[in-house]
């Protein structure tokens, strides 16, 4: 090792990571960069990227070296080249590299860690084009089984890498999301959101999602439309555009020709707007069909808002005793929001000693004891 053996020199690559353009698993990955830094400020980090994600995270992640490439990220078949060739010189003098995207390229160097931070495409294929499918069935079993060490977020997606990917278990680490409490201080306020945004007086609910299909907009859209009848009430969708968009937006305009102006699609907001706005909502709603973590979750604990979550997946290892977990039905959401809003006193105080859990620097605790796990 040119690290010792309990730091080892590491090579992360980002190549994958477009900015603002892969959901969650971008904040993932540089949340738990940052955590192993608080944890470890010695630890010996480079960072192969493009220009751009160094131009967005570069003052988060001061401590590493970055190694850019100029290649464009943006076509994929362009940046599994890159993988196979400038980053398998770039990282030659490393003792171990860490591939976060879910996949590791054909001539990886070894020995390697594994991000994998979900298996949706197996679930839910449709969602997926046949090329991208056809990809992801071809790259990622290899990847897995080739890795010293997999990370995952949870322990739902530690069993489905276990058992659809034949990972021996004692291969595959938990390594949990983890919130920033100095980013949750950057807050709009309130009252500005609300007259901005046309909210109204009354009680808000927050969805915090791109529109990408299994986040299930159409679910609270109905809602809105048939069960959750109070005229004061507004829902706020905030989110990039997914797959879904058009859908969503087709049905928020049926929605809102019967009742008009309770549902407010804002899109992407800054950090300061999302923050500001969970910070005064009545409660987090989160009707996700698959997550892989589901952090907006914690976010919202955090904030010291209550969480009304669906039964999906890996979201009541999540969310725990601090949310009210319903199933996809409109009855069971009905009175789950009755709950949420009867209880919140006690699911905000719930929600806070939850989130002690999941912060950054356990988050680094873990990816640090992974590194040397897979250097070993």
């Amino acid at each position: 090792m040119t690290g010792s053996s309990a730091r080892p020199s590491v090579a992360v690559n980002m190549l994958w990571c477009l900015p603002g353009a892969v959901g969650g698993s971008e904040q993932y990955l540089v949340r738990q960069l940052a955590g192993a830094f608080d944890v470890d400020p010695q630890l010996e980090l480079s960072i192969c990227s493009t220009a751009g994600f160094r131009d967005v995270h570069g003052s988060r992640l001061s401590p590493a070296d970055f190694r850019i490439s100029s290649a464009d990220a943006h076509r994929r078949w362009r940046r599994v080249l890159t993988e196979n060739t400038w980053l398998f010189g770039a990282t030659s003098d490393v003792d171990l590299v860490h591939h976060g995207g879910g996949t590791a390229p054909r001539r990886a160097r070894r020995p390697y860690l594994l991000t994998i931070h979900d298996l949706q495409y197996r679930t839910f294929p449709h969602y997926f084009s046949r090329v991208k499918r056809s990809y992801l069935d071809a790259v990622v079993p290899g990847s897995a089984r080739r890795a010293a060490r997999v990370a995952v977020p949870t322990e739902y997606v530690r069993d489905s890498v276990v058992r659809e990917l034949g990972v021996p278990a004692e291969r595959v680490g938990v390594v949990p999301h983890g919130y920033e409490p100095e980013l949750l201080e950057q807050r709009s306020d309130a009252q500005e959101l609300r007259s901005r945004l046309g909210l109204g007086d009354g009680p808000i609910l927050v969805y915090p999602a791109m529109t990408a299909p299994h986040k299930n907009h159409r679910f609270l859209v109905e809602m809105m439309r048939t069960r959750w009848d109070d005229p004061d009430l507004r829902l706020v969708l905030i989110g990039g555009h997914g797959l879904a968009s058009d859908d969503v937006a087709a049905r928020i305009a049926e929605a809102e020709r019967e009742r008009p102006g309770r549902i407010i699609h804002a899109g992407r907001v800054g950090e300061a707007d999302k923050n500001g706005l969970i910070a005064l909502a009545a409660a987090l709603v989160f009707p996700s069909l698959y997550e892989g973590f589901g952090a907006p979750l914690i976010e919202a604990m955090a904030l010291g808002t209550p969480v009304l979550c669906s039964d999906s997946t890996c979201l009541p290892q999540v969310a725990g005793d601090a949310a009210v977990v319903a199933p996809l039905d409109p009855t069971s959401w009905a009175e789950g929001l009755d709950t949420v809003l009867a209880r919140r006193e006690r699911l905000t105080e719930l929600g806070r000693e939850r989130v002690s859990h999941f912060t950054a620097r356990r988050s680094g605790e873990a990816l640090v004891a992974m590194y040397a796990e897979a250097a070993a």
